[in-house]
């Protein structure tokens, strides 16, 4: 909310939520520092081979990709024929990235996202394409001619 409030305000938009565009449901793991879960046996399977893996009492990463996916779904045919931005997170990103470009959810940790980067996706009648990823440029310069 934070991230999308100025683009919103730029845009004289108002913000709304879409609960799937949220951050991976990371269940007794939300909150805890990333320097301890890194120390768990479990770490090398997300960054692995993270379809083997749920969090506990959270989501799957295969859970998480189906829930962005279906909600990209849904805000494209409500918004056909015109843009919109939509704002998450990294891993929620990766994912999306990673189902649009056809690239394995097993491989998604190697896709990199930075804050405030900006990735572009475009829906046409053939599917989804990729126009950048972890990009900096403003809103304008991805703006249509």
């Amino acid at each position: 909310m934070e991230t999308a409030k100025p683009i919103a305000t730029s845009l004289g938009l108002r913000v709304r939520t879409e609960r799937g565009l949220i951050e991976c449901d990371y269940g007794t793991w939300t909150g805890a520092e990333l320097s301890k879960l890194r120390r768990k046996r479990e770490w090398r399977t997300i960054q692995h081979l993270p379809t083997a893996f749920t969090f506990p009492d959270g989501e799957s990463f295969i859970e998480m990709q189906t829930r962005v996916v279906g909600a990209l779904d849904r805000l494209s045919r409500l918004h056909a024929g015109e843009s919109f931005v939509a704002v998450s997170h990294a891993d929620v990103i990766r994912a999306a990235v990673a189902a649009t470009a056809g690239i394995p959810l097993d491989l998604f940790q190697r896709l990199t996202v930075a804050p405030c980067s900006i990735t572009a996706i475009v829906r046409s009648a053939s599917g989804y394409n990729l126009l950048c990823m972890n990009s900096t440029p403003t809103l304008d310069e991805l703006a249509a001619p």
